[in-house]
Order: C-alpha cells, then sequence, then structure tokens
C-alpha cells in the first residue's frame, strides 16, 4: 500500500514529467521500451510510492485513444500480464496450477480492458481456451503474430 503521496498534486505533470526525464516524448514509448514489465514494476520506475500503477494505466489509455492504437495497447497488456502470471511461456501440462496461472493472466488482461475491447478480448480469450497456442509460447511484444492474429488492428 502506498501512503497516498501518489495522489497527491497534479499527478499528470507529475507522471510525464518523470517520462520525460526518462528520455521519452511519451508515456506510451516508455512503457514499450519495456514491454513485459507489470504496470507495478512501470509505476516503480517512474517513482516508487509517488506513480500508482492505475496512473500508469490511465495515461496509456488517453495515449492510445488519442492515437487510435487502443488495440494495440490490449495486446500490450496482454503480453505484460501473460510474462507477469507464466513467465517461462505457455504450459506444455495443463493441470490445475497451470489452469490457474492462465485463468489469472487472462482475468487480469481482461480487467485492464477499455470496454471498447471488451467483446474482441472475450473473443480472444474463447480462441486462445479452444486452441492453445504452442507449449512455451511467449509474446514478447505486442506485435507478436498469434497476437496480431487474435487480435488485430482495428480503428475502435
Amino acid at each position: 500500500m502506498s501512503d497516498g503521496r501518489a495522489w497527491q498534486g497534479n499527478v499528470k505533470a507529475r507522471l510525464y514529467e518523470r517520462v520525460r526525464e526518462r528520455g521519452y516524448d511519451s508515456l506510451t514509448a516508455f512503457a514499450e521500451a519495456r514491454p513485459t514489465a507489470s504496470l507495478v514494476a512501470l509505476a516503480e520506475e517512474l517513482g516508487k510510492g509517488d506513480i500508482a500503477a492505475v496512473q500508469v494505466f490511465s495515461g496509456l489509455v488517453a495515449e492510445a485513444e488519442r492515437s487510435r492504437r487502443v488495440t494495440r495497447l490490449v495486446r500490450s497488456q496482454f503480453v505484460r500480464e501473460l510474462y507477469d502470471c507464466i513467465p517461462d511461456g505457455w504450459p506444455s501440462v495443463m493441470d490445475d496450477a497451470n489452469r490457474f496461472k492462465i485463468a489469472k493472466a487472462l482475468g487480469f488482461w481482461s480487467s485492464f480492458t477499455p470496454e471498447t475491447h471488451d467483446e474482441r478480448v472475450r473473443q480472444a480469450r474463447a480462441a486462445l481456451r479452444a486452441t492453445p497456442p504452442p507449449p512455451g509460447w511467449r509474446p514478447l511484444g505486442p506485435d507478436d503474430e498469434l497476437l496480431l492474429t487474435l487480435l488485430p488492428d482495428e480503428d475502435v
């Protein structure tokens, strides 16, 4: 838990100041340079204790909406959640423990999906369950071939 510093002052100004201090002109560029880092890790890198993960995600959504790249953001978030939950890639054995890890990754991914993409993500989750990726599949960014098949770019 934070001590509340993340919510004091001008949150957006602080967030973008930290991004610029690290040599990036956008939060998206900062995050894309770290495609497997969790939102928490991104927030901590920008300012442990005074930047919250939800603030990072909110900024990423705003930038994605402005640039009409929300689908790319959704794919990026899938990579972050999958990497966090199953860092060694898609499991070869579907035992209870691995089913839980996959469910956790898909659940977190869904929770970070903008409403405009809820149905597309539901369809992608169903496709992943119906036809699982090969064992060891671990997308390292939003341009992964399988991810692009599941969620092709589209203006939304």
